[in-house]
């Protein structure tokens, strides 16, 4: 008896909307929610009370970080962690933002430590500045936005390249909401502040 396998030719991609929120593993859920609200401007909100373990949640740039107390970080992990060297090279979340040398005003004012780098590609450039965050999670606050989104051939969608704001061309291969939705992404993502 032979078996046929059927074969999905269609790429078609999950129906996704955005990052709702990264979950993150803290020694001190206290110390991360001071420094997420002070230091990065998220804002604290409700969590479900049936959770039976001790956490935070915050919202803002309509994205969630959600903290979970990790009571098995020791003193000795959790001191090597946090004055290890900044490596862009790590996992990281990124920010988009606005005026990256206000950035680093402002983390220099703090006392907090940080490194800086540039891409370029074609003559365009981004800065990045690089920080840990109490546990040694890696940050990034950057103008990635400067470089196109250029799709390679084997992507089964094609992104919108060029200015955000620009509707005309975008609404000829797109649906409404999804225009909507990438206005809303763009305008939360401009409006990154301490």
């Amino acid at each position: 008896m032979m078996m046929e396998i059927e074969e999905v030719i269609s790429h078609e991609a999950l129906p996704l909307l955005s990052l709702n929120h990264v979950s993150l593993l803290v020694r001190s859920v206290w110390d991360s929610v001071r420094f997420y609200e002070d230091v990065l401007g998220f804002c604290l909100i409700q969590r479900p009370a049936s959770f039976n373990f001790h956490g935070a949640w915050l919202y803002n740039y309509g994205i969630g970080i959600h903290l979970l107390e990790n009571e098995s970080i020791d003193d000795e992990d959790y001191t090597m962690n946090v004055t290890r060297p900044i490596n862009p090279k790590e996992n990281h979340m990124s920010f988009q933002c606005t005026d990256v040398e206000l950035v680093k005003k402002r983390l220099e004012a703090m006392g907090m430590r940080y490194v800086t780098a540039v891409v370029e590609e074609d003559g365009i450039k981004v800065d990045q500045v690089f920080f840990h965050d109490p546990d040694g999670y890696m940050v990034e606050i950057c103008n990635c936005d400067n470089l196109p989104v250029v799709p390679l051939s084997s992507c089964p969608f094609k992104p919108k390249v060029g200015n955000l704001n620009s509707m005309a061309t975008y609404a000829a291969k797109c649906g409404l909401m999804e225009i909507v939705m990438m206005e809303n992404l763009s305008a939360e993502m401009m409006n990154f502040s301490f």
